[in-house]
């Protein structure tokens, strides 16, 4: 598409303040930041207030107070008031959606998607709130009975990243409230304002006041969060450098207990006995965000029985999609996103340009339009083994092809990196998906899906890909600690 595309920046107003205590406040010092919108470069805000760590010592404040009246709730009332912030999300979803669309380009789509799992987390962690219970051993022929039982850290803080700020918010909020938690979230301070405005509607949903804070800012404030004595566990999602920097500040603070997810450079295997028209249609979601997924699968190995067809059918979706680019993010036909940030924008088209020179570029490999932070779908093949297109997290629609002769080279490739959060396998044959997935190291395997996620089942990777879990009830276990008692009377 040509031209930029005009919005209305009007429509709602924009939340600029951090949100402490139950309420918007205004930032300890008077620091603002701009914000400009990635379709089109026009500026959303100039008026974003820029927390500071005072603001984290305000807001850690503020959740020691959440958390005693949190506490002081029943198991029902936690849980209606989980459920009813949940409808106040969905309630409220044109709003939350506009606010991601106007300035990061976020398409109706995966919105949409986002919207439905931040109030499905929410009813589900509500709902197994009753769940949340320890164990209780036979009593020992002394007399002696011996329990264990899971409580909260107390007060805990969360960081969240710039693609996808308002599910990693629900996966990181909704599971810490319901294991009994306050915490402090630090919103990306690149896509802040949907983070923002979520937080006001907790007020109305009936949570106490400190139970759930959002601070703007930088990595002064990750840091002091990650090193702060008074809070007891962070989780990180973002970069592998970060969350390293995280992991330090808690280990030279008070040892708080540290969950990562650090992205990957996921696989797709297909087989050649693989459901083709299936195959292509799930490894196309390396497109999802424009390839802004730490999930998504971007290096695929295919049997070379297959390749020729696999490739030529990919290239086809790719190319189409590439002329969806610089739609209107409020268009419920929109297909596509930009990139989120200019910067990120700098980043895969270095890649691609180092790309270029140690594989074969099949199709895409440019920017699009003068505004906006758009890029092609581009597809690599026979790349070095040492390419950085092959081997590196991009964050960007880059798609690198290798064919394979058996499995066990295929299994050897697949393995051979740091990262192991996600991995697809596509093959009709039951005994080799049971046995390839056991030896596949990552966290999270679809077999004929591109769906890692869940929100009942762990997430989590292996490697460098993080430690922890999210989701599912390990997700909320994760936000507990066990105590052990022996009752002797």
């Amino acid at each position: 598409m040509n031209g930029a595309v005009a919005l209305d920046f009007t429509k709602y107003p924009i939340p600029t303040q951090p949100f402490i205590g139950g309420k918007y406040v205004d930032c300890k010092h008077a620091e603002k930041h701009e914000l400009r919108s990635s379709v089109n470069d026009e500026v959303l805000t100039a008026d974003l207030q820029w927390a500071s760590p005072e603001d984290v010592d305000t807001a850690v404040e503020a959740a020691k107070g959440g958390l005693k009246a949190w506490a002081k709730l029943s198991k029902t009332e936690k849980r209606d008031i989980m459920v009813k912030f949940a409808s106040l999300v969905r309630e409220n979803s044109a709003r939350i959606s506009w606010l991601e669309a106007v300035l990061v380009g976020k398409d109706p789509v995966m919105g949409n998607f986002t919207i439905h799992e931040i109030a499905e987390l929410f009813i589900y962690y509500g709902n197994i709130i009753h769940q949340f219970h320890g164990q209780v051993q036979t009593p020992h022929d002394d007399g002696t009975l011996e329990y264990v039982i899971r409580q909260p850290f107390g007060v805990v803080a969360g960081i969240t990243p710039f693609n996808e700020p308002l599910l990693t918010f629900a996966m990181k909020v909704a599971p810490a409230i319901a294991a009994g938690n306050a915490i402090v979230v630090k919103a990306s301070e690149q896509n802040p304002l949907s983070s923002l405005y979520l937080a006001s509607l907790t007020k109305e949903a009936g949570f106490p006041n400190g139970l759930i804070n959002v601070l703007t800012g930088g990595a002064d404030v990750g840091s002091a969060l990650a090193s702060h004595m008074k809070i007891r566990m962070i989780s990180f999602t973002g970069s592998i450098q970060v969350g390293k920097l995280v992991q330090q500040a808690a280990a030279r603070s008070n040892l708080k207990k540290v969950t990562l997810e650090l992205g990957g450079k996921s696989p797709v295997i297909v087989f050649e006995d693989a459901d083709l028209e299936k195959a292509v249609k799930m490894s196309a979601a390396f497109l999802a965000l424009n390839g802004q997924g730490c999930v998504l699968g971007t290096r695929m190995y295919v049997h070379e029985d297959v390749a020729q067809e696999m490739i030529a059918q990919l290239k086809v979706i790719a190319e189409y999609m590439g002329t969806t680019l610089g739609a209107n993010p409020l268009d419920p036909s929109t297909q596509t996103s930009p990139l989120f940030t200019h910067r990120q924008k700098d980043v895969v088209m270095k890649f691609i340009e180092e790309g270029k020179k140690e594989a074969t570029l099949l199709t895409g490999g440019s920017t699009v339009g003068e505004k906006g932070c758009y890029v092609q779908p581009t597809i690599f093949v026979n790349p070095s083994k040492t390419a950085k297109v092959l081997n590196e997290e991009i964050f960007g629609p880059v798609l690198t092809i290798v064919t394979f002769k058996d499995e066990e080279e295929v299994l050897e490739m697949a393995n051979e990196t740091e990262y192991g959060l996600a991995a697809y396998v596509h093959t009709k044959d039951l005994a080799k998906a049971l046995r390839f997935t056991k030896d596949l190291e990552a966290g999270m395997i679809a077999v004929n899906s591109a769906m890692a996620y869940d929100r009942a089942r762990p997430f989590g990777g292996w490697k460098q890909s993080g430690q922890g879990y999210e989701n599912g009830v390990a997700g909320l276990e994760d936000w507990s600690q066990t105590k052990s008692v022996l009752l002797s009377i």
